[in-house]
C-alpha cells in the first residue's frame, strides 16, 4: 500500500457506493499451509478480486485474520438483508469462479446459493453462515 492509504479494513473506494452492495472481506494474511514469511495467497486473492470488481456492486475489503487459518484462503461475503457466509479453501486461481458465485449470491432472495448453482471449484468453500442482523455497514 502507498503512504496515506486507507486503513487495512477500509472499503475499496473505487467501487461506486451502492446501498445494495455485496461486501467481500478477504483475509490477506492467509498462508494456506505455507511457512511464515511466504507470500500470502490471501493477499493475491484480494488483489485478483480488486481487478474484477471495478464497475460492479462488489466492495472488496481486506482483513488481517478470519481465524480459519487451516482452511485458508478465507473470505466473508455479506449483503444487507441476506445471510452472510464464511468461505474457505479459496485462492487467487478461483477469483473468476468467486465472481460467478457473487452474482448468484446477489440475485438470491436470502443469500443462500445452492451447491448446484456454484462453480465446481467452490463446492467445499462454505465454512459457516451468520444472520443478516449481524452485518455492520461500512461507510465510504
Amino acid at each position: 500500500m502507498t503512504t496515506g492509504a486507507p486503513p487495512s479494513d477500509a472499503p475499496h473506494t473505487t467501487t461506486r457506493p451502492d446501498l445494495r452492495a455485496i461486501h467481500l472481506h478477504v483475509c490477506v494474511t492467509c498462508l494456506r499451509g505455507l511457512p511464515v514469511g511466504a507470500a500470502p495467497p490471501g493477499r493475491a486473492l484480494y488483489e485478483q478480486m480488486l481487478t474484477r470488481t471495478h464497475d460492479t456492486n462488489v466492495v472488496v475489503h481486506e482483513v488481517k485474520c478470519l481465524a480459519a487459518c487451516d482452511r485458508g484462503c478465507t473470505a466473508v461475503v455479506a449483503m444487507p438483508g441476506k445471510w452472510g457466509w464464511l468461505l474457505g479453501h479459496l485462492g487467487p486461481e478461483k477469483a473468476d469462479d468467486l465472481m460467478i458465485y457473487l452474482a448468484a449470491y446477489a440475485t438470491s432472495h436470502s443469500g443462500s446459493v445452492m451447491p448446484s448453482r456454484r462453480p465446481a471449484s467452490l463446492s467445499d468453500m462454505v465454512l459457516g453462515r451468520f444472520p443478516a442482523a449481524l452485518l455492520t455497514e461500512h461507510s465510504s
